[in-house]
């Protein structure tokens, strides 16, 4: 394969979204044989079962541009210690009807920023007990909970200088991961 296009899920509708700014700048860090394409989400209705026979466009869409990526990164938010819900409807849609998810054996990295310390630990833990049960491979070390502060994004909206090395290390084991995985 000459190159990976990885599928790129924002778990934030804000429009100053740090995570938007963070898949953003993993953009400008990716290997050349690596494409980043920010999935939408924020378009889809409500999922509802009774609806699984004909979804909307924009679930046929999302599934589409699932199917062709060699990967997904889920960039996601943390609210009330968990993930969004715009994030969760998101997955339901392209995971459904049962046995038809768009999401198996597709290669996962989960990353995230917060205002808080602790960064967005507690959403992406609960997001990989769901990436688990979807059957998606999901990389597990190194974990990457980073906090929003003055300096993670430089005037231009790369990763700063004091933490580019610990983001880069986190994507070149991501971009391996996808490696494994695909080829």
């Amino acid at each position: 394969m000459s190159g990976f296009q990885i599928g790129v899920i924002v778990g934030s509708l804000r429009r100053d979204s740090f995570n938007r700014q963070l898949a953003n700048a993993l953009g400008k860090l990716a290997s050349r044989d690596f494409t980043f394409k920010q999935l939408e989400i924020g378009d889809l209705p409500l999922y509802n079962q009774d609806d699984d026979a004909d979804p909307a466009p924009q679930v046929h869409r999302l599934k589409t541009e699932i199917q062709a990526s060699q990967g997904l990164i889920f960039v996601t938010a943390e609210y009330n210690r968990s993930i969004p819900g715009v994030l969760k409807n998101a997955i339901d849609h392209a995971s459904r009807p049962y046995g038809k998810s768009a999401w198996a054996g597709k290669p996962a990295g989960v990353i995230g920023v917060s205002v808080g310390a602790i960064g967005t630990s507690l959403a992406q833990q609960h997001l990989r007990n769901i990436l688990a049960y979807l059957d998606m491979p999901t990389l597990g070390q190194p974990e990457a909970f980073l906090q929003a502060k003055e300096g993670l994004f430089d005037k231009d909206g790369a990763i700063g200088a004091d933490s580019r090395e610990f983001v880069q290390k986190w994507l070149s084991a991501y971009e391996a991961w996808v490696r494994r995985h695909v080829s």
